[in-house]
């Protein structure tokens, strides 16, 4: 195996015939072929945009976190919501009053876009907005990214970024060939606990970082129920179709963070995954809904269970695990081992070589719940101080939306760099494609392409904003 090349290796097994024609593990494979050489353009991390003084936002898709998006953005003063489009009119007029309602009488002459699948291209070509939020189905989050920033915008997507690896290197190329912000909105990145997290990682209190562990665990059968509007229409779609870890940035986007991922100190490198069998969903439809309803007549591919491991370039791991379909609570794990000690989520828990002050003696149990307080009251980020308490009281998800909200009206009214650029979010999102290739063949690892062309190296580490 010393001359290994794993395409030739694979033109010679039975799995490459089944992995090169399927159209869903297509993209696994565009790693080997997509040319390396520069687009052209900026390169995006640490970019800093010219001021806008005052926002002008369009949102894309308000049938869910998108009518959320637009209604806590009409709130935040120096925004403007010009424009509204979705596919349903409802959808958008019930947004529209938000808007309205919430802006204090900024936001009186909203455009409103329905009806037709192609209205947010109208959208972006007549109101022209500087910002666009685009919050629709995970297939058209790419599309309408790439067309937003060649339209003169600075894109915000929800979660991922892209489903394949061709979409997330167009919008990677798009974004420095036209100097306009691409990110995708990982809201986790704004929670208490997570920014507690990166904090005591920056001030050394858990040592050399070694291990973390992340997962998006939660019962999602529900969505299965429901084949005529929101989530349930496209959603369970890709569990007939795919066989990975689908959804892997609400916990991994964190520890990325606390590990330097992308920026200076480490970079993603390699994935192996697995799937465990497809018997959850079937059982479910088949138990709850009725005989003739889409799904019920559907055999899904995708595993109840997946689990990753990421290998960094520094040697470090990163499980990852993603699951919609068991009946457990709700968890993203959030666990970071460093070789001082180890922070853990769900519960929020702490152990530390020597104890936690007032609240353990050794490393041997967990300090948790009130006894973290002197741990929380010492390393509280900066940025939570300021803002907690108004995101807890503006809500969404505990407050973490609202955060990230602030932080990006507050970046481009101030010209200053994204917390989350756009060579992460691809990364964090490449998970899914790659995994899907790795569980294709049988466990087979698969490299991270680099999204910076190597100008991670150069790029600064996030630093603890306050």
């Amino acid at each position: 195996m010393k001359k290994y090349n794993r395409r030739n290796f694979l033109k010679k097994t039975s799995l490459s015939t089944v992995a090169l024609s399927s159209t869903t593990f297509v993209s696994s494979y565009e790693s080997d072929v997509k040319p390396k050489e520069s687009s052209g353009g900026v390169y995006m991390g640490g970019y800093a945009a010219p001021k806008i003084e005052k926002l002008r936002i369009a949102v894309i898709g308000v049938g869910g976190q998108g009518r959320a998006h637009a209604k806590q953005f009409a709130h935040i003063e120096n925004t403007e919501i010009i424009a509204i489009s979705d596919l349903h009119e409802d959808l958008v007029n019930q947004s529209v009053s938000d808007c309205i309602e919430k802006g204090n009488g900024r936001h009186q002459n909203i455009a409103r876009y329905y009806g037709d699948e192609n209205r947010w291209k109208s959208m972006l070509q007549e109101v022209k907005p500087d910002v666009v939020i685009i919050a629709t189905n995970w297939n058209n989050h790419a599309p309408m990214a790439i067309e937003s920033m060649k339209q003169g915008a600075h894109a915000f997507v929800e979660v991922p970024l892209a489903v394949t690896l061709n979409e997330l290197w167009e919008i990677v190329d798009t974004s420095e060939q036209t100097q306009k912000h691409c990110m995708m909105m990982e809201n986790v990145n704004y929670g208490r606990e997570e920014l507690l997290y990166l904090n005591i990682c920056r001030n050394g209190i858990i040592g050399d970082l070694l291990h973390g562990e992340a997962a998006y665990i939660h019962d999602l059968r529900d969505l299965f129920k429901n084949e005529k509007r929101g989530e349930g229409v496209w959603r369970p779609d890709h569990h007939l179709k795919r066989n990975g870890n689908l959804y892997p940035t609400h916990g991994l986007g964190p520890i990325a963070q606390y590990m330097n991922l992308s920026r200076s100190e480490d970079q993603f490198k390699s994935i192996v995954s697995y799937s465990s069998p497809a018997l959850g969903a079937k059982l479910y439809v088949q138990k709850n809904n009725p005989k003739d309803q889409k799904w019920n007549n559907s055999d899904f591919r995708a595993g109840d269970i997946n689990t990753s491991i990421i290998k960094t370039n520094l040697g470090r791991t990163i499980m990852v695990q993603w699951d919609e379909i068991s009946p457990r609570p709700y968890s993203r794990l959030n666990l970071i081992q460093g070789t001082k000690g180890t922070l853990a989520g769900y519960p929020t828990r702490v152990a530390l070589e020597g104890g936690v002050l007032g609240a353990t003696k050794d490393s041997h149990s967990w300090a948790e719940g009130e006894k973290l307080e002197s741990l929380f009251k010492k390393y509280e980020h900066p940025l939570y101080l300021r803002l907690g308490a108004l995101a807890k009281k503006m809500g969404g998800h505990g407050g973490m939306d609202f955060m990230m909200r602030y932080r990006i009206v507050e970046c481009l009214r101030k010209g200053l760099p994204l917390d989350q650029n756009v060579y992460e979010g691809a990364f964090w999102s490449a998970v899914a494609p790659l995994s899907e290739a790795s569980v294709s063949q049988q466990g087979m690892p698969q490299q991270f392409p680099d999204f910076t062309r190597g100008n991670w190296k150069n790029t600064e580490p996030l630093a603890i904003i306050s």
